[in-house]
């Protein structure tokens, strides 16, 4: 449709404005905040450039539904100031006919930004956070760790793994604890070290400790190709949700329900990861139903407008976030109940949205 062509006309320069400049913005507040920090370690230049790099998909994560929200608000605000919508609205096209296009681009962007963020924002944050410590001596979060705990077979098994090296898939100290369906302890096996073989846990200077006429007994375990858990099931254990893409991220909240360990942040962080993909689409939703109402200093209100609704909705979600991560709240509901309440404001505005 023409007025279609002629929306999307409008509001494409103004985005790509919005976005480069709230880019920009993001850059230099993260920028700023560890200045100093770099000037005191002798940063050069060309590395304080190569984290600010780094940092550009997700700072475009962020900026993108601020974006949205500032070029449709601007764009629908400035058509009203010419009475272009009037002469839409007299033509007898409704607002929500000719804003459809609008919704469109909103839903093709949060579609866009799910797979953005798994597959170009996380690993390029977590090379910017890797970065970023070793320029400024900081401890490393490395693929490596202490103490972790797995349970496998529907817990019928427990892995707990004093030390595990995932670069080399190598295990130091390792107890492999066997139990029955009422929980009774059937074996123990300690080993001084396991190597993954590509197909199974090779385990060397291997003891196992079994019951004997009731009493524990041990003796050295033969080599085995019994024990076949995934490595990465390993390494999910040690590293944020929020550096790991979707898939591993399920699989990670798995792991955690099945060893028993806490999982409401892992949880949150997972459901979290869909509903701010969403944002896109309300942010637009939103803007459509503020749409008109700033007759004069478009500009400026439209601006203004855009970070309040930002600062608003960013609150609302830290806030709710935490109750779910506190466990005040279902995981589930943390994660959504923002989206929930700026389409409940969007619906509100739409239904008095001039027509």
């Amino acid at each position: 449709m023409i007025l279609d062509r002629y929306l999307v006309k409008q509001f494409i320069p103004f985005f790509f404005v919005g976005l480069f400049l709230f880019m920009i913005l993001l850059i230099m507040i993260d920028l700023f905040g560890n200045l100093v920090r770099y000037l005191n370690n002798n940063v050069s230049p060309f590395d304080i450039l190569r984290v600010s790099l780094y940092y550009l998909p997700k700072s475009m994560s962020f900026a993108l539904p601020i974006s949205l929200l500032f070029a449709s608000a601007y764009t629908l605000g400035d058509l009203y100031a010419r009475n272009e919508l009037t002469s839409i609205f007299s033509s007898g096209i409704p607002f929500r006919r000719f804003s459809i296009s609008l919704l469109l681009i909103g839903i093709f962007i949060s579609v866009f930004s799910f797979f953005f963020n798994d597959l170009a924002v996380i690993p390029t944050f977590k090379m910017k956070n890797d970065l970023s410590r070793t320029l400024l001596n900081e401890i490393s979060v490395s693929e490596s760790r202490t103490d972790i705990v797995i349970k496998a077979r529907n817990g019928a098994l427990t892995y707990a793994v004093d030390y595990y090296d995932h670069p080399n898939r190598i295990i130091n100290g390792l107890s492999l604890i066997e139990q029955d369906n009422d929980g009774n302890l059937v074996s123990l096996i300690r080993a001084r070290t396991a190597v993954w073989t590509g197909t199974f846990w090779d385990l060397y200077n291997a003891v196992i400790y079994e019951w004997d006429d009731g009493l524990l007994s041990y003796r050295p375990l033969e080599r085995t190709e019994s024990y076949t858990e995934d490595p990465e099931t390993f390494r999910r254990n040690m590293v944020n949700v929020e550096e790991l893409g979707y898939r591993d991220a399920f699989l990670l909240v798995r792991d955690l329900q099945a060893a028993g360990l806490p999982f409401l942040n892992a949880l949150t962080d997972y459901y979290h990861r869909f509903s701010f993909s969403t944002v896109s689409f309300v942010v637009i939703f939103l803007s459509i139903s503020m749409g008109g109402r700033f007759r004069k200093n478009i500009l400026l209100m439209s601006l203004l407008s855009s970070l309040g609704a930002a600062a608003i909705f960013y609150a609302i979600e830290m806030l709710s976030m935490m109750m779910a991560k506190t466990g005040y709240i279902p995981p589930i509901l943390g994660a959504w109940f923002p989206v929930g309440v700026f389409i409940l404001i969007g619906l509100i505005f739409l239904g008095t949205a001039k027509t």
